[in-house]
C-alpha cells in the first residue's frame, strides 16, 4: 500500500513544543516528532505548514490543512472540529514570579490582590479571568510577558511551565531573574482536524490509532522522558 501524504499546520513560535528557525526546513519541537512518529505507524507521511496560531486554526477551520497543532478545546471551539479522544501532550499553566519572591507552590486563590500579566490570545481559565480580584495585564507576546515580569510592573506572570523553563534556559539575560512559583492548573492539547476537509474525520481517528500505537510501544513515554530531561532546570 502506497504511503499516503497529509498536510499538516503546525505553529512557529511556541518552543519547545513547535517553533520554526529560519535555518531550518521545517518545525522543530515535541509536537511535530509526536505527531510525526503517531502517523507514521498508520503508513501517513506528514507534511507541515508552519505559520503563526491563529492562521494555523484558520487553515484548519476552513479545510486548507487537514489539521493544526497544538490547540486546547474550549467551549468556543469545541464543534468547530474533529477531536481524537487522547489529547497529544498535557502541559501545566505555571505561575512565574521574579527570582527574589519569598514564596512557592501557590495557587490560583494566592493571585488575588495581585497583579498578574498574561498574553494576548491566549486560553485561561474562566473563573481566573473573571476574578474580579486580581488584576490582570496584557502583552503581545509570552518574550514581552517575561520583560513585565523582570521590569517589576508585575508581581507574577503566567506562563506554561516547559516553555518558561526553556526560555530561563535559553536566553542568558533570564538566568537567575525569574522562577516557577505555584501553577493553576494542566491543560491538555490537540491536533484539531479540520471540519472542512474531506479527509478530517478519517484522520483525526487515524491519528487516534497511532497515538495509541506509540504509547503502546513505548515510544511516546521514552519521547516525553528525554524532552522534560532536557529542559528541567
Amino acid at each position: 500500500m502506497a504511503t499516503e501524504v497529509v498536510t499538516v499546520a503546525a505553529e512557529d513560535d511556541w518552543a519547545p513544543y513547535s517553533s520554526m528557525r529560519a535555518d531550518r526546513a521545517g518545525p522543530e519541537g515535541l509536537a511535530p516528532a509526536l505527531v510525526k512518529a503517531a502517523f507514521k505507524t498508520q503508513d501517513v507521511e506528514v507534511r507541515f505548514q508552519v505559520v503563526p496560531f491563529s492562521r494555523c486554526l484558520h487553515y484548519a477551520e476552513k479545510g486548507a490543512v487537514v489539521g493544526c497543532f497544538d490547540t486546547t478545546r474550549t467551549e468556543a471551539n469545541k464543534d468547530l472540529f474533529y477531536w481524537h479522544p487522547t489529547p497529544l501532550f498535557q502541559e501545566e499553566l505555571g505561575i512565574f514570579a521574579r527570582a527574589d519572591a519569598d514564596v512557592r507552590e501557590l495557587r490560583q486563590k494566592d493571585l488575588e490582590g495581585q497583579s498578574v500579566g498574561v498574553t494576548i490570545g491566549y486560553t485561561y481559565p474562566t473563573d481566573f479571568m473573571q476574578n474580579p480580584r486580581i488584576t490582570k495585564l496584557s502583552a503581545v507576546s509570552d518574550g514581552n510577558l517575561v520583560k513585565m515580569l523582570v521590569a517589576r510592573r508585575v508581581n507574577y506572570i503566567l506562563l506554561n511551565t516547559m516553555p518558561g523553563y526553556y526560555r530561563i534556559k535559553h536566553e542568558p539575560a533570564l538566568k537567575d531573574q525569574i522562577k516557577r512559583v505555584g501553577a493553576i492548573g494542566v491543560d491538555s492539547f490537540w491536533v484539531s482536524f479540520s471540519r472542512a476537509h474531506p479527509d478530517g474525520k478519517r484522520m483525526s481517528q487515524l491519528f487516534e490509532k497511532g497515538l495509541q500505537a506509540i504509547k503502546a510501544n513505548g515510544e511516546y513515554d521514552r519521547m516525553l522522558s528525554a524532552f522534560k530531561r532536557e529542559l528541567q532546570p
